[in-house]
């Protein structure tokens, strides 16, 4: 069946967005399911398995709890989707790819004026009468319904929930959180050191490269595009001849072949010619020096997002 402009949401903490329906292996079952068992999943994948979901192109993106995609067609138990606020040249609404029905629920058409960021690892999030319901990874964000001493009452996919007011915030948007410069998306990015690289990762239990750099940014009150050569592609270029001309926060871009190849990897300045970002399958997030290192040479562009 066809869905023309059909918004529904995530309804797991994380959504793994798969190329095909058939892109799942037997070992990924835990990551599929509702309930998720996203941590489970990831302990038991081998580093060859965890590279696999790569060399295969296995995995898209992932949805936080509460994102926003439009489903253009059900195949089975399968959801073709668009995750509408994550900009990709592979299609013009969004970034593509499918995720299992059953982790989806039709969004409710409600207008908010106020909504609430989590700006922390993870929280906790409750029942009204104080039942613990699931744990919400950094970024998520949910619509603010009304607050309490204690609590802020938020519009879940389940119905109306609680979050403690610490490890969190409000914002005025559905999408981001609040503007800060981006040397504040560098800051935020440190709080997930030594956290696992994770192929197609969008959450804070791991990022890819282009994951870290997009949620620190979202964290910072900006929508980026998704994939690292659509993000060289966007905001203003500088000389990357000029190191002196960087500022903390620049979107650094890296290519084999001396810079030559597409882009492969993304990384955020983090000052003094040292870099922050999610390296590759096996490591883990990391500060680096540039000097005397593949990525010295490698170097194809400088982008900064204002």
């Amino acid at each position: 069946m066809t869905i023309s402009n059909n918004l529904w949401c995530c309804a797991v903490p994380v959504a793994t967005v798969w190329t095909s329906t058939s892109s799942p292996r037997e070992i990924d079952r835990l990551a599929i399911e509702n309930p998720v068992y996203l941590i489970k999943w990831l302990e038991v994948l081998s580093y060859k398995e965890r590279l696999d979901l790569c060399t295969t192109n296995r995995i898209q993106t992932q949805l936080l709890y509460g994102e926003e995609v439009i489903v253009d067609e059900i195949v089975d138990d399968w959801a073709k989707i668009i995750a509408i606020h994550q900009p990709s040249k592979k299609d013009r609404r969004g970034y593509p790819g499918w995720v299992p029905i059953r982790q989806l629920k039709k969004r409710r058409h409600e207008n908010y004026q106020k909504h609430v960021i989590v700006t922390v690892d993870k929280v906790q999030l409750w029942s009204e009468d104080g039942a613990p319901l699931m744990v919400l990874p950094f970024n998520t964000i949910l619509p603010l319904q009304h607050e309490c001493s204690q609590f802020y009452h938020v519009d879940t996919p389940h119905g109306t929930a609680c979050l403690n007011k610490k490890g969190v915030a409000i914002t005025r948007s559905s999408t981001v959180g609040n503007p800060t410069p981006m040397e504040q998306a560098v800051v935020k990015g440190t709080a997930f050191l030594d956290l696992p690289y994770l192929w197609g990762g969008m959450s804070s239990y791991g990022y890819d490269c282009s994951g870290f750099t997009y949620n620190m940014a979202k964290a910072s009150g900006r929508i980026l595009p998704r994939d690292a050569g659509d993000q060289k592609n966007a905001g203003q270029p500088i000389d990357p001849e000029r190191q002196d001309e960087w500022r903390i926060g620049d979107l650094l871009f890296f290519a084999d072949n001396f810079g030559k190849d597409p882009v492969r990897h993304v990384g955020f300045y983090f000052g003094e010619g040292k870099m922050i970002h999610s390296p590759q399958t096996g490591k883990t997030v990391e500060i680096i020096t540039l000097a005397n290192t593949q990525f010295e040479v490698e170097l194809c562009g400088v982008n900064r997002y204002q």
